[in-house]
């Protein structure tokens, strides 16, 4: 009797289990390209055309649904699952965030009417991603976001001559966070990049927010300027009882650094920066750091002579406005970083790197200043 009683309690426990993650299961796949658009009723334009489904983005849900209703005409219907914050598709020319149009709609967290509304995208920060701008020719009163079974849709019509950007740039922000009453988005807890093809549907992750121009810009800079640089001054004044070795190791680093730098600078002039902050005084500086380094590369081919009298005057030169240059260098290296809001990571592994330099710097310049006492009690002896 008790071991039918058990029995009995053990299977209700499975059929429940088993319900409620059956459940579960019915709720995470509410909608999906086989299944038909639960609120077709609810969106502002025809969605009985033939329209191509795909997903979008399987991390987060993301299922979009496009077809071209009309002459220039494009209807977008994008779901994912509610994370109580934005969902947002942004149209690009080359995969990158920076630059493109995005739609971004969410629901009120007490309940309102849901809000969509074009972004235009021009950096990575809440202040550089203005709502109601953007490129996208948006046709009046056919935009909508829906909530429904725990899903949203975010549905629109545009206008294109052609067809849309390919590349589309997909972001879910911080789960919790909806963007406040200035309409301005919270920076996204993830997103991805994907190209398509309109006309047969097939979609391909792209690499295009990953190492853009702009963080070859950073990386070049830094090796170059930031890095390279520097070691090149510390060889040159702590080393050169090793010579020649010390002047043919200052000039192969100096020059490589100046080479890396050269080419960072050249991949900062492809960057649009209309209305970044800083970004005029960050130009400046580099354009400073560059007439230097021009500056310097002449006065090694214009050097005089050991014995020459204005030997003096020339090694003042060389030392002074190249340790300037590097001491601008590094400060618009930390001015860059922080104009292109790029990770902590970056600006603490160049940290790192140059805590490691000016630590070395120290122990060798402690070690030149013994080495010259011990020389003078020498000449005393």
């Amino acid at each position: 009797m008790e071991f039918n009683k058990m029995n009995s309690i053990t299977i209700s426990f499975v059929l429940l289990f088993c319900f409620s993650s059956s459940s579960k299961l019915v709720r995470t796949q509410s909608d999906s390209c086989s299944s038909p658009l639960e609120v077709s009723n609810l969106i502002p334009f025809d969605t009985t055309s033939s329209f191509r489904c795909i997903s979008a983005w399987n991390a987060q849900g993301f299922i979009l649904r496009y077809a071209q209703t009309g002459q220039n005409l494009w209807s977008f219907i994008l779901s994912a699952p509610d994370p109580s914050s934005y969902i947002s598709i942004g149209f690009s020319s080359n995969g990158n965030m920076d630059g493109s149009s995005a739609m971004a709609g969410w629901t009120e967290s007490t309940g309102g009417p849901g809000i969509a509304k074009q972004y235009y995208l021009g950096g990575k920060s809440s202040s550089q991603c203005p709502p109601d701008q953007g490129n996208l020719q948006l046709v009046p009163n056919k935009t909508v976001i829906v909530s429904q079974s725990s899903q949203l849709y975010l549905a629109f019509q545009i206008h294109a001559q052609q067809q849309p950007e390919s590349h589309l740039i997909y972001a879910v922000g911080p789960r919790g966070t909806v963007p406040s009453s200035s309409y301005h988005l919270p920076t996204h807890q993830s997103q991805t990049s994907t190209s398509i093809n309109y006309a047969t549907g097939v979609a391909a992750t792209t690499a295009g927010t990953g190492f853009s121009t702009k963080r070859w810009h950073g990386l070049l800079t830094i090796l170059g300027w930031g890095l390279l640089m520097p070691v090149g001054i510390t060889m040159a004044r702590y080393l050169k009882h090793y010579d020649p070795l010390w002047f043919y190791s200052h000039i192969s680093i100096q020059s490589l650094g100046f080479v890396l730098g050269l080419a960072g600078i050249i991949a900062g002039f492809r960057l649009d920066d209309d209305g970044v902050s800083r970004a005029d005084t960050h130009r400046a500086i580099g354009y400073c750091i560059l007439v230097a380094g021009i500056l310097q590369v002449m006065a090694f081919l214009i050097r005089p002579d050991k014995s020459s009298k204005i030997r003096r005057y020339w090694n003042w030169y060389h030392h002074y406005v190249g340790r300037g240059a590097i001491v601008l260098a590094v400060a618009n290296i930390f001015l860059g970083l922080s104009i292109a809001h790029e990770s902590g990571s970056w600006i603490l592994a160049y940290l790192i790197c140059l805590i490691i330099l000016v630590v070395c710097n120290i122990v060798l310049e402690v070690k030149k200043c013994l080495a010259k006492d011990d020389d003078d009690d020498d000449d005393l002896l």
